[in-house]
Parts: structure tokens; C-alpha cells; sequence
């Protein structure tokens, strides 16, 4: 009956959700609702923002106006919703004084509290402690 009517109306007879009982159908244009689908699809594909990782590079005695300059980055980061990898590399007998680093890492987390959230804690690499933050 309900195929009849479907070749009547020139449109074709498609199974909408075949696991309910009675199984539901819709008298549509199958191309025309493929082609809309694919658009759609590609639509999405086109919005969408992949989210990058940012690197910053600090060492532990930065001086306050460097200090500046690399959290204005990190700001901008955050506002284009990329993610934050901070690395911080120690040389020579810095090695000695990693509270230092350490405590830089702590004010930066305080510094962008409001922005971003910690990801990966920061963790030993080596000679470098890396720390990933992502936007909130």
C-alpha cells in the first residue's frame, strides 16, 4: 500500500527506524535527502576548529618583562582556543635551584586561573619540565 502510494507521488518509500514495531517509513526523495545530508556534512567539516598545541619556552630566571610578554602570548593562545604546552628548560647549575622553576610554574597557573585549566600536570623531562594547559 504505503509503496503504492510512493510510486504514485514519484518519490521512493524509505525505512526511517526499522527496529521499532510497526517499522517507521516516510515517502521522500531519497537522492535529494542524500544530497542535503552530504551538505550538511560538509558544512560541519568546514566550521569546525582543530585545536592546536602553542609552545612557550621559559627558562627559571626570566626577568618580569619577558615574563610579560610570553603570558601576553599565552593569553592570545587561549582567546583562539588553542592549547598551551609550557616548557621549562634548565641549564647548567640551574639544576641545583629547581624550587625556582617550580615557583614560576605555580604563577603561571595562578596567572591564568581564570582562562585556562591544567591539562598535564607539570612533569621531568630530562633537564626540562613540561605543563600543559588547555582553555577553559
Amino acid at each position: 500500500m504505503a509503496i503504492k502510494m510512493a510510486q504514485e507521488a514519484g518519490m521512493d518509500l524509505v525505512e526511517i527506524s526499522p527496529n521499532v514495531s510497526p517499522p517507521v517509513c516516510k515517502i521522500m526523495d531519497y537522492g535529494k535527502y542524500k544530497y542535503g545530508a552530504q551538505k550538511k556534512a560538509a558544512e560541519a567539516r568546514k566550521r569546525q576548529k582543530t585545536v592546536e598545541i602553542k609552545e612557550i619556552k621559559l627558562r627559571p630566571m626570566i626577568d618580569d618583562h619577558d615574563y610579560d610578554v610570553k603570558m601576553r602570548a599565552m593569553l592570545r593562545f587561549f582567546e583562539e582556543g588553542d592549547k598551551v604546552k609550557i616548557t621549562l628548560r634548565y641549564r647548567g647549575r640551574e639544576m641545583a635551584h629547581q624550587e625556582i622553576g617550580t615557583k614560576l610554574l605555580d604563577k603561571i597557573k595562578t596567572d591564568v586561573a581564570a582562562l585556562a585549566k591544567v591539562e598535564q600536570d607539570a612533569r621531568f623531562e630530562g633537564r626540562q619540565v613540561v605543563m600543559v594547559l588547555a582553555p577553559r
